[in-house]
């Protein structure tokens, strides 16, 4: 007696010919999602919110940044400029007022002299 075969493959299993398809057979379930996942593939690709425009609005994004970052550093150096004016003309002006006695027009020097 010869023992039965549980499991008949076909030996060309790489074939397409064997998987087909029939969407009759589907259950309309199944339809509906694949219904479903196109719908949310071509949005992604093709709306507007989607992948191209994602990237263009990402390209956009890095062009601002690189021209935020370049003026935050001419800022700094407009501060930092402001800030040595600022000093050097306040040194300038307390060593004309100490060495020279310079007086502006609208102030009025008062000299207190020390007893011996």
């Amino acid at each position: 007696m010869t023992s039965p075969r549980i499991l008949d493959v076909p030996r060309s299993t790489t074939s397409v010919d064997h998987v087909q398809v029939n969407l009759r057979r589907l259950p309309w379930s199944t339809l509906a999602l694949l219904a479903l996942l196109l719908f949310v593939q071509a949005q992604l690709w093709v709306g507007n919110s989607g992948k191209p425009y994602t990237m263009k609005l990402q390209l956009e994004l890095e062009k601002q940044s690189a021209l935020n970052e370049q003026a935050r550093a001419r800022n700094e150096q407009l501060v930092a400029e402001v800030r040595d004016l600022r000093e050097g003309l306040e040194m300038v002006e307390e060593r004309a007022r100490w060495e020279l006695g310079m007086v502006r027009p609208d102030e009025i020097l008062v000299q207190v002299a020390r007893p011996r």
